[in-house]
């Protein structure tokens, strides 16, 4: 009898699955009871920082994102930690510093992360380069990433390629990410089996979203290529534009020669304590199902709703079809980068420039440097005419060299302005926290001592809003609840109450 070959999981339900479904705003207190669960799953990893999450902390949950990292690390003892780190971008939305780089990971480490997903939007090695290096100097893991997307240029040898660099910067592992659900099953088998053929002894890792509707069998090629561990996420916080639920890979698996080995009595009890959850987000929920029209259009469905609400803003509601035909035009001319924060934000933004204004009469900043190579080497060529157009307005020369050569040794000067602002606490991780979010993090510093805010809604609430809408179904006249809110032990409550 041959013997099963076990495949690892990395369970999504802290960090990507609520990041992707409702908008990154699940509290922490609505995730720690089901963290002792977690622990003892038997996951290969569990993610649960990083990505989105560290802004929506301080933008939306009056919390700081190093003590979320503390208490997972206090909650699950048994775990490896992981975390998405964006390379030289970290979490915020330029290039670093050097020293800077090199401490957020330092400072990660020390507070209780394990595995660092380092990834970068452009695929551009350089930019990945000073985070790995960080990372392996802490002792830690860390996964190089190779971010999935199609186009022209797009082979198999070029990820193969991509990967041996990663390996040769040290890579523990090799995660392959498709942030848009592109990946389909035959493009899965084939680069993650010549991946292994190359590198038979380096564990890869596959990571995809469920928006198409095509990726439970994607992770099943990708296994039968020779992943050895892939990435999904509870049920109760699955599918639409999350992912892939982590029973139904279980149960796919059983009499194929192989197994995800995790206890299904625990599996039950944490999908259950999402399923209790979830229902208080249902105002930041994604409508998003399933959508095949991304295999054509290349946009994530974060995207487009980003998109809809840019235009709607401007009165120009009716211009999204255009939008949506603009991207891919503007994408080819700034050589098919794989769409994924930042470069998702960029591309798109100045495709709605280009509708509302004509085309490249005006250059965001950010698509100007993008053009300039601010941001690093794409795979395909920038379109000349529009290189010139952003040397014009910006006065600035296009550069070929690793971006972050450009940028001097910072964190002095960032300690600096972090000391002069109320509620600064004097350490390291505050700067941080700063360097990263230099516009949001004052008003969060000054906010901090009272503590988080849960954004979800309590039943009575949402029974509330329920009936108001639906209108008194008796035969009396309506009666609205009335809400009050209720502060005990220092934790704010909003409680309905309906008039007799």
């Amino acid at each position: 009898m041959t013997s099963e070959r076990e495949i690892g999981v990395t369970e999504l339900a802290l960090r990507d699955a609520h990041q992707s479904l409702m908008a990154t705003r699940m509290a922490m207190e609505d995730m720690v009871d089901a963290c002792e669960d977690i622990d003892k799953a038997g996951f290969w990893s569990v993610e649960c920082w990083g990505g989105a999450t560290f802004d929506a902390c301080i933008r939306f949950l009056n919390e700081d994102p190093w003590e979320r990292l503390r208490t997972f690390r206090k909650l699950m003892p048994n775990s490896r930690l992981q975390m998405l780190l964006r390379g030289q971008n970290l979490l915020g939305y330029r290039h670093y510093g050097d020293d800077v780089v090199d401490r957020f990971c330092e400072k990660a480490a020390e507070n209780g992360m394990d595995v660092f997903r380092v990834f970068d939007a452009l695929n551009d090695p350089r930019n990945l380069e000073r985070a790995m290096a960080a990372v392996k100097k802490t002792g830690k893991h860390a996964q190089g990433t190779v971010c999935y997307t199609t186009s022209p240029l797009h082979t198999v040898d070029g990820y193969v390629e991509l990967a041996k660099q990663l390996r040769d910067m040290g890579a523990d592992s090799i995660a392959l990410k498709d942030m848009a659900a592109l990946l389909k099953p035959q493009p899965a088998y084939d680069i993650v089996k010549a991946i292994k053929s190359e590198m038979p002894d380096m564990q890869v890792n596959v990571h995809c979203h469920a928006t198409t509707g095509v990726t439970l069998v994607s992770l099943m090629k990708a296994i039968e290529g020779g992943a050895d561990v892939v990435d999904t996420a509870i049920s109760s916080m699955s599918l639409g534009p999350g992912h892939n639920p982590t029973e139904s890979l279980q149960e796919m698996l059983e009499g194929t020669g192989y197994v995800a080995d995790l206890d299904k009595e625990l599996l039950r009890s944490i999908k259950r304590h999402f399923a209790e959850v979830r229902p208080r987000y249902s105002k930041f929920m994604s409508s998003f199902n399933v959508e095949t029209d991304i295999f054509d259009s290349q946009i994530p469905g974060g995207m487009i709703s980003n998109m809809e609400s840019q235009l709607t803003q401007q009165g120009a509601g009716d211009k999204l079809q255009e939008v949506l035909e603009e991207v891919p035009r503007v994408r080819k001319d700034a050589g098919y980068p794989p769409l994924v924060t930042p470069s998702s934000q960029i591309v798109g933004t100045q495709a709605v420039f280009n509708v509302m204004m004509g085309r490249y009469k005006v250059l965001t900043a950010e698509f100007a440097d993008l053009m300039l190579g601010y941001y690093g080497a794409t795979l395909g060529e920038f379109n000349p005419e529009v290189v010139e157009q952003a040397k014009a307005q910006t006065g600035k020369e296009p550069i070929t060299d690793r971006p972050a050569n450009h940028i001097p040794d910072e964190w002095d000067e960032l300690r600096k302005e972090a000391e002069g602002i109320e509620g600064f606490n004097g350490s390291d991780e505050d700067v941080l926290t700063y360097s990263m979010f230099p516009k949001v993090a004052p008003g969060f510093f000054k906010t901090r001592p009272e503590g988080p805010k849960n954004v979800g809604q309590d039943p009575a609430e949402i029974e509330a809003e329920k009936a108001a809408k639906a209108g008194d179904t008796g035969t009396g006249p309506v009666r609205t609840p009335i809400t009050y809110n209720v502060t005990v032990n220092g934790r704010s409550h909003s409680v309905a109450v309906k008039p007799a």
